[in-house]
C-alpha cells in the first residue's frame, strides 16, 4: 500500500471516531473534558490529512451546536471590509450566539477572543457585559482582566465605559471598607495607566466618574495622588482640571450643579486660599506654564472676585518699562495683566501689553491680540505697544 492510500486510510479512521464521538454526545451521554481534548485533536488532524483547515471553533466540540451566521453586507456592497478568517469566522458565531440571547460561559470565551482581535468592538463589550452579569461571574476577576487589555489599547473608549458597567453592577454590594479598598486599587491602575500617557482623556473621564460613584472627594488618598502626578509634571492640565473638578464640585459645600465658569457663593474662603497659594507656587516653578494661571483665574471667578486682586502677584513676572527697562518672565502673567488693567479702564497699559504680546512674547496668536485690540477700540498695535 502506498503512502497516499495509508493516508487516506488513516482519514477514514478518524473521521469514524469523530462520528462516533458525535454519536455518543447526542445520545445525552456525558463527555469529559479529556475526551473534549482528543475530539479536536482529531479535527486538527483529519484537516491536515484532509487538505483543510478547520477554524478555532469548527474545530472545536463544545460549538457544535452552533451554526454561525456570516456577515450580510447586501449586494453590490461598494467597501466590503477584508475581514481575517479568524476574526470573520469568531464573529459568525457571536452572531449566532446573539440571535439564540445565548448568555453563558463560553460567550465570555468567545467575547474575549474577539475583543483581543478588535478591542473597539462596542457591540461586543456590551454583550459580554450582558453575559457577566447573567451568570453572575466574578466581577472582580474581570476587572484584573480588563486591566491587562486597557494597558496594551491606551486609546481605547470601549473598555473604560464596560470597566464603569462593572463598577456600577458591583457597587451595590459593597460595604464602606470594601468600597475604599476597591477605590484604592482602582486609583493604583490608574496611577499605572498614566505613567504610560498622563493625559489620557479616557482615564480621566472615567477618574471623575469614580469620585462621584464612590464619593471620593475628601479621600486625602485622591489628592495625593494628583498632586504626585503635578510634582512628576507641574504642566499637566489634566490633573489641574481634575483637582479643579475634586475641589469645587464637592457636594460637601459646593452649590449643586454650578458650572465650573459660575460663581459659587458657598465655597469656604480657606479653600479658597488654599488653592490660590497653590496654584501660585506652580507659576513660581514654570512662570511660562499656562496651566496654573488658568487656575488661578478659574479659582478668582469661583470666589467671585476681580482679577485686580491679584495685580500685584502677577506684576512679580512683569516690568513695565521700555526697551531694555521691560522684563516679561511669563506671557501669560502679561495677559493677566492685560485683562486687570482693561477691569481697570486703563487704556495705554492695555494697548503697551497686547503691543507686547503680538509683537514680542506670543507672536503665534499674533491675529488674535490684534483682534483683542480692535474690540476694545485701540486701532493697530505693534511691538511694544506702538501702535501702526
Amino acid at each position: 500500500m502506498d503512502a497516499q492510500a495509508r493516508q487516506k486510510n488513516e482519514l477514514r479512521e478518524i473521521e469514524r471516531e469523530s462520528e462516533r464521538f458525535r454519536e455518543r454526545r447526542e445520545t445525552g451521554k456525558d463527555i469529559t473534558e479529556t475526551e473534549l481534548e482528543e475530539e479536536r485533536r482529531r479535527r486538527k488532524l483529519m484537516g491536515v490529512l484532509g487538505g483543510r483547515k478547520f477554524g478555532g471553533y469548527e474545530g472545536d466540540p463544545v460549538w457544535d451546536d452552533v451554526v454561525p451566521i456570516e456577515q450580510d453586507d447586501g449586494e453590490g456592497a461598494l467597501a466590503q471590509i477584508a475581514y481575517t478568517g479568524e476574526y470573520a469566522e469568531a464573529m459568525g458565531y457571536l452572531r449566532a450566539i446573539m440571535a439564540a440571547n445565548e448568555l453563558s460561559p463560553r460567550v465570555l470565551g468567545l467575547t474575549s477572543h474577539i475583543i483581543t482581535l478588535n478591542p473597539a468592538h462596542y457591540t461586543v463589550w456590551l454583550y459580554r457585559a450582558r453575559t457577566l452579569f447573567a451568570i453572575d461571574a466574578d466581577v472582580h476577576e474581570e476587572l484584573e482582566w480588563v486591566n491587562e487589555i486597557a494597558l496594551e489599547n491606551q486609546k481605547n473608549y470601549q473598555i473604560w465605559h464596560h470597566r464603569q458597567l462593572l463598577i456600577d453592577h458591583l457597587f451595590s454590594s459593597l460595604d464602606p471598607a470594601q468600597i475604599q479598598e476597591l477605590a484604592t486599587k482602582e486609583r493604583t491602575f490608574m496611577t499605572e495607566m498614566f505613567d504610560a500617557d498622563a493625559k489620557n482623556y479616557h482615564v480621566w473621564s472615567y477618574r471623575q466618574y469614580l469620585v462621584r460613584k464612590m464619593g471620593l472627594w475628601d479621600v486625602q488618598q485622591e489628592m495625593e495622588s494628583v498632586e504626585a502626578l503635578l510634582r512628576r509634571d507641574v504642566r499637566n492640565n489634566s490633573a489641574w482640571s481634575h483637582r479643579f473638578f475634586l475641589v469645587f464640585s464637592n457636594p460637601g459645600y459646593a452649590t449643586e450643579g454650578c458650572a465650573a465658569t459660575r460663581h459659587d457663593p458657598k465655597i469656604p474662603d480657606p479653600i479658597i486660599e488654599r488653592e490660590l497659594q497653590f496654584a501660585k507656587a506652580a507659576t513660581f516653578e514654570a512662570p511660562q506654564n499656562q496651566s496654573p494661571w488658568n487656575y488661578i483665574r478659574g479659582v478668582l471667578r469661583k470666589a467671585g472676585r476681580e482679577l485686580r486682586t491679584l495685580e500685584g502677584f502677577a506684576g512679580e513676572f512683569v516690568v513695565e518699562g521700555e526697551g531694555v527697562g521691560e522684563e516679561v518672565r511669563s506671557s501669560h502673567a502679561l495677559e493677566f495683566l492685560v485683562d486687570v488693567w482693561g477691569e481697570k479702564g486703563e487704556v495705554e497699559r492695555v494697548t503697551w501689553g497686547l503691543g507686547l504680546l503680538a509683537g514680542k512674547y506670543d507672536r503665534i496668536r499674533r491675529g488674535y491680540w490684534e483682534w483683542r485690540g480692535g474690540e476694545l477700540g485701540l486701532g493697530g498695535i505693534g511691538m511694544g505697544g506702538l501702535k501702526v
